[in-house]
């Protein structure tokens, strides 16, 4: 027999599941926009432009394996968006930097995102309420993943015990790669 709770935390399932395929679907469509780079690439571009980054320092703030981090690197290089820096002192560490031209991609991206994101989100009429719970989850992610690496650093317990201990699931730490 179905009970009053079991129907709410239902119901509650059927809202996150709703909530992930509007996500998806977000997410599908900003890769389509025109903004001259892609959505890999944009999110590289934002982070190096705040500052010369190791690449396992980006790795880890783009949630992305480093075979893949390499490899968008190398487009943007290849672009002319962004030049490898060796750092003084230590010949073995690079930093990746915005030329000029990347600084331009950014731009132009930041206007085509920010241009239909913009208007959907006025097109909702809750546009401060959605920017602030988006910010919610980011700020929920960056927390979960630093506790992860806290804890796994400490070396008390084991990645898997971190994640179960901080609520990742296998599916959270697959979506962060």
């Amino acid at each position: 027999m179905t009970g009053p709770t079991q129907v709410a935390a239902e119901a509650a399932d059927d809202a996150a599941v709703s909530a992930v395929l509007t996500v998806l679907r977000v997410s599908r469509v900003l890769e389509r926009i025109d903004a001259g780079v892609s959505p890999q690439q944009y999110r590289m571009l934002k982070l190096i432009g705040t500052g010369g980054e190791r690449s396992a320092r980006l790795a880890e703030k783009l949630a992305v394996a480093r075979p893949t981090l390499t490899s968008t690197a190398d487009s943007l290089v290849a672009a002319g968006h962004a030049i490898r820096e060796p750092e003084p002192g230590d010949r073995r560490v690079v930093r990746l930097r915005l030329t000029p031209a990347g600084e331009a991609a950014v731009t132009r991206a930041d206007e085509a995102y920010a241009s239909w994101f913009g208007d959907l989100l006025d097109y909702t009429g809750s546009r401060d309420q959605i920017l602030s719970s988006l910010l919610l989850l980011e700020d929920a992610m960056t927390e979960r993943r630093r506790a992860r690496h806290v804890a796994a650093a400490a070396g008390a317990v084991t990645a898997a015990d971190v994640s179960t201990a901080v609520g990742v699931t296998t599916a959270d730490r697959a979506a962060e790669q």
